[in-house]
């Protein structure tokens, strides 16, 4: 079985931080579409996402069973299933003492990735990570998956290496879509993009 791993906030849904209203949270342009073609595709979707708001005692960690319920109703509306909600509560600087912890499941950690394809029969040499942030890809590269980076401008700091450089970079989840379906299958993903930080995005300062 493959997936597709989407992060969550500025990539599958509008960026609003710490928000655990429902109400608020709406999909990105080029998500319905992406998802649909996705879904179609074979794919399994599979939300990975860091929730610090928790740890940061911005709202509780039962919040969150609202934020996955809307999740399910967006993609169920147009008739996509979401396979799977993953977060990580935890921040080593948080204020809640049982969330103020170092952890495996916090990305760049691929710990939630593994511990999806292991519940899920995920094979992560056929599947996808999509984000909006360099954090994302290495997580996704970290788990053995191919990675997609949203060129949103979300990604602030740019500090690059190559665990974290993108297999491909697009401008939003129908693009993504696209990609992963004229892509072949491996049996290992490919090197991520050999290229410099001012080529890979135009606004990337030159003297990273």
């Amino acid at each position: 079985m493959k997936a597709v791993f989407l992060d969550k906030d500025g990539t599958l849904i509008e960026d609003v931080p710490y928000n655990v209203n429902p109400a608020l949270i709406r999909l990105t342009p080029g998500a319905e579409m992406g998802l649909r073609l996705l879904h179609q595709a074979g794919y399994q979707l599979i939300v990975i996402s860091n929730q610090s708001g928790v740890a940061r005692g911005y709202f509780p960690e039962a919040a969150l069973t609202g934020v996955e319920a809307r999740l399910q109703q967006l993609l169920g509306d147009f008739g996509v299933p979401l396979t799977g909600f993953y977060y990580c509560p935890h921040h080593p600087q948080g204020q809640v003492a049982a969330y103020a912890i170092d952890c495996t499941c916090r990305k760049p950690e691929p710990g939630l990735i593994l511990q999806a394809a292991q519940e899920h029969g995920i094979e992560l040499s056929q599947s996808w990570f999509i984000g909006d942030i360099l954090n994302d890809m290495e997580a996704g590269m970290r788990a053995g998956c191919r990675t997609i980076l949203l060129d949103n401008g979300n990604e602030t700091e740019w500090i690059l290496s190559p665990p974290r450089l993108p297999h491909y970079v697009v401008a939003d989840l129908a693009e993504a879509a696209a990609v992963i379906k004229a892509a072949p299958p491996l049996a290992v993903p490919p090197s991520p993009l050999s290229l410099s930080p001012s080529s890979l995005l135009p606004h990337v300062p030159r003297s990273l």
